[in-house]
């Protein structure tokens, strides 16, 4: 039994996305779609002295329909040195900012022009860090076509995997029976979102943030807290 999960590269994605990853054999990273405005593919949150706040990466707007793969960073501003500060001022004090000081400064200090490349290479660096080893494919790159389902299905006949690990809203949209049809199992992740000791104790203990923030609070013990296999 081969399992797949699949999403949408995300900028600095929350811990139920490393959860999935964790759970299936191969990630199929969906580059090749409609990129859509307001959601975690160029931003997240992270959790700062007055609450949670956006982190958000600029991006260069044109006219028409644009994959993922197409879209373009906008470096009229200095998004990165931003973004750097930001970290360093709002989790320097975190017991493991230290250990990934260093590969975080010298990303933002790059030049980055696609947005689907670093959100990639980030995903792939933060899957080290967290010990995490599978295979990665990009959709862009497997013969297929389709929308929707019917991308999906395609997909998994061009691997020549049988398990769909999907994240919990699939079960809202997803036509069951093409993958039926198929012989394709599909399970559902069902992901609770662990605490964890996080800064700023005054504002609460806030879910759902980028995976920053566990990895500078809790470091080597980011995995097992993801995984549910340590509490707090």
């Amino acid at each position: 039994m081969t399992t797949v999960t699949i999403h949408q590269p995300e900028y600095l994605p929350w811990l139920g996305f490393f959860d999935r990853i964790y759970k299936a054999d191969i990630f199929v990273i969906l580059d090749n779609v409609q990129y859509q405005k307001g959601g975690f593919i160029n931003r997240n949150k992270i959790k700062t002295s007055q609450g949670w706040q956006w982190f958000t990466i600029p991006v260069e707007e044109r006219e028409g329909r644009k994959k993922i793969s197409e879209i373009v960073i906008s470096n009229q501003s200095s998004w990165g040195r931003t973004h750097w500060k930001t970290l360093f001022y709002n989790y320097n004090k975190a017991p493991y900012f230290k250990e990934y000081a260093d590969f975080f400064e010298k990303l933002y200090k790059q030049d980055w022009s696609s947005l689907a490349n670093l959100d990639i290479y980030l995903i792939e660096k933060i899957m080290h860090m967290l010990g995490i080893r599978k295979e990665i494919k990009k959709s862009s790159s497997i013969k297929t076509q389709g929308k929707a389902d019917d991308l999906l299905v395609n997909i998994f006949k061009e691997i020549g995997a049988d398990t769909y690990f999907s994240g919990p809203g699939g079960k809202e949209y997803m036509e069951m029976e093409k993958f039926k049809e198929e012989n394709i199992n599909v399970t559902f992740q069902d992901f609770v979102h662990p605490t964890y000791p996080q800064l700023f104790e005054e504002k609460g203990f806030i879910p759902y943030l980028s995976v920053v923030d566990i990895l500078f609070n809790c470091g080597p013990e980011s995995l097992n807290i993801i995984l549910g296999n340590k509490n707090y």
